[in-house]
């Protein structure tokens, strides 16, 4: 694993006896697009308003770059660009304008406002009002403003909230583009799925406050299981055959099931079930969609 840019040990609020956050221990590698992902309120929001410095934890430890958040917490947020909710701008003012207003406060040179401006590919739109912008043009411009102090880390909260496909795409580019271009690490969180399965190289997914997985996306690829079912004609005694020389076999809904065999176990399975004059109806491969994972991992059947 690469350098770690976010940890948190234990990370919990409280509010009165609800827990909204509890006992969570992020690390968000150097140089990744870290997905946080989890249900509507399951504790994302709360949890990167601390990582933010906006509110306190009821307790726990941040530690940014290596440095512990509550005694650094001016040098750490000036090394992060975030956006949480809708972004902020003036309607009436241009998007230069706005970008420039945000520029004076940071005593940044105009040089940088065009730069983020291509970076989000609002440099053709830059001088009309922002009250005329799309929702996804919005949503860029948010993220231009996170970006114009070149910061280290980004931090953005439910940033595809509301966005036909088209701004989706857009916003799915520009995050993708972060880190391979300029070294930024990413925590972008989401209550779909598909958002970040698209982005993501490790995902954390968070339940009831509580952290249930964190790992590569790959490892949470790999947690969709492939299994084998076949139909015969008497389930309990081909179970108890094929359990006698060793198969792991279960029955569902008096179908056999194998979990994850080769197509050659499969012909073995079958042949021997055939020589013992069972009748075999049908063989049916059943994978586990990304989807099912998150849902038991959540323990969950609600549709994202």
């Amino acid at each position: 694993m690469n350098t770690v840019t976010v940890e948190t040990v234990n990370l919990t609020r409280r509010y009165g006896k609800f827990m909204s956050v509890n006992n969570v221990n992020l690390k968000v590698p150097q140089g990744e697009i870290y997905g946080f992902l989890g249900p509507n309120g399951a504790g994302k929001t709360t949890t990167i308003r601390m990582l933010l410095g906006l509110i306190k934890p009821t307790r726990g430890e941040i530690a940014i770059f290596g440095k512990e958040l509550s005694k650094n917490r001016i040098p750490i947020l000036k090394r992060v660009g975030s956006l949480v909710e809708s972004p902020s701008y003036y309607g009436h003012l241009s998007g230069r304008q706005n970008l420039k207003v945000l520029a004076r406060l940071l005593q940044l040179p105009d040089k940088r406002i065009d730069e983020v401006l291509d970076l989000v590919r609002l440099t053709k739109n830059a001088q009309r009002p922002v009250n005329g912008y799309s929702l996804g043009m919005k949503q860029r411009l948010g993220i231009a403003a996170a970006l114009i102090s070149r910061p280290e880390l980004l931090i953005l909260d439910e940033p595809t909230n509301g966005l036909d496909p088209a701004g989706i795409q857009e916003i799915r580019e520009l995050i993708i583009q972060m880190p391979k271009e300029y070294g930024i690490t990413v925590l972008i969180s989401s209550h779909l799925l598909s958002e970040i399965e698209q982005v993501a190289t490790y995902v954390g997914i968070i339940d009831q406050g509580k952290l249930v997985f964190q790992n590569s996306m790959n490892e949470l690829r790999k947690l969709s299981q492939r299994n084998i079912h076949v139909e015969v004609n008497q389930p309990i005694e081909a179970s108890l055959l094929l359990q006698k020389q060793g198969w792991k076999v279960s029955i569902e809904d008096n179908i056999l099931s194998f979990p994850s065999i080769t197509h050659e176990q499969t012909a073995s399975i079958v042949k021997e079930l055939v020589l013992h004059r069972f009748s075999v109806y049908r063989v049916v491969e059943h994978k586990m969609s990304l989807e099912d994972t998150f849902l038991e991992l959540t323990g969950t059947r609600q549709s994202l």
